[in-house]
């Protein structure tokens, strides 16, 4: 086998995690033929087949993922290959980095994952802007952005860090006061935390076949750090992320088989910034932070 371009495991590495050729060639800052190209090029030059494509997109083989968990290792090691010479550069890695990111994101994961980042980068100063709202990269409102959508704008280079699942769970005292139920159709019957104005729970109990309306709710808020709150004083039953749910003593996770949707989440930031040192230094150790908080 002929020595691999570097660019063709990148390209491999950013499909496999985008699970597309638009998607990848986003946070690459290329273009969907070339990203194809080098794909083929990468199965050529392996005699592998990498990916099954289809309408959903570009999806591992088996021998695929083989594969993925060493190119991910070179391109960590890339990665830190440009730290480097980026901190080596006239720019040094310090000053202020702006994340934008959701109520619960900025409450409950962010603050211990800044506190490591405070540890290893000591001259980057953090500033938090907590909204469930987008924020607007394009007009700097913030430097990166932590989303839960995959970002539209042409002008921004978007990486899809991982999913984080979700579930149903209550306070372990407000269980033991009431007992664990043991289907989703019993969850009616219990005290139930919601959403005032939003149907996203109302919605999911409707795609599992339960019929609701907002009054089913004993406990309802819009501000997601109230719910979560309400879910960990013994309320009732809630919803919440899982890896927050496992972490927290108070909280047990219940019908851990129950399908909910997972959360994407990308972090996002504008081209034009992309070869800031201390920038690029916490997105990468945002990334890293993100995967393992989903590592449960």
């Amino acid at each position: 086998m002929q020595e691999l371009d570097w660019n063709l495991i990148r390209s491999f590495v950013a499909v496999a995690q985008t699970g597309s050729l638009s998607a990848a060639a986003r946070q690459l800052g290329g273009s969907q033929p070339t990203l194809g190209r080098h794909v083929a090029e990468l199965e050529r030059a392996t005699g592998l087949k990498l990916f099954r494509r289809g309408r959903a997109g570009y999806e591992l083989t088996d021998d695929g993922l083989a594969l993925l968990a060493r190119a991910e290792e070179v391109s960590d090691r890339a990665n830190a290959f440009m730290r480097t010479a980026l901190g080596a550069s006239t720019e040094a890695v310090s000053g202020t980095v702006r994340i934008a990111a959701s109520e619960v994101v900025s409450a409950y994961v962010l603050p211990p994952m800044i506190a490591r980042l405070g540890e290893a980068e000591p001259s980057i100063e953090i500033e938090i802007v907590a909204s469930n709202q987008v924020e607007n990269l394009l007009r700097r409102d913030a430097d990166i952005a932590i989303r839960m959508v995959e970002p539209a704008q042409q002008d921004l280079i978007a990486r899809r860090v991982t999913d984080i699942p979700l579930c149903a769970c209550a306070a372990i005292s407000y269980l033991d006061r009431r007992g664990r139920p043991r289907s989703v159709e019993e969850l009616p019957s219990y005290d139930l935390i919601g959403f005032d104005r939003s149907s996203i729970v109302i919605d999911a109990f409707g795609a599992l076949g339960i019929r609701l309306d907002r009054h089913a709710f004993r406990f309802r808020a819009d501000n997601q750090i109230v719910g979560w709150e309400a879910v960990r004083a013994g309320n009732g039953i809630g919803f919440g992320q899982l890896p927050l749910a496992v972490r927290d003593p108070q909280v047990e996770v219940i019908l851990p088989d129950m399908s909910l949707p997972a959360l994407p989440v990308w972090l996002a930031m504008h081209r034009d910034v992309r070869t800031s040192a201390r920038i690029r230094r916490v997105v990468d150790f945002l990334f890293a932070e993100l995967k393992r908080y989903t590592d449960i």
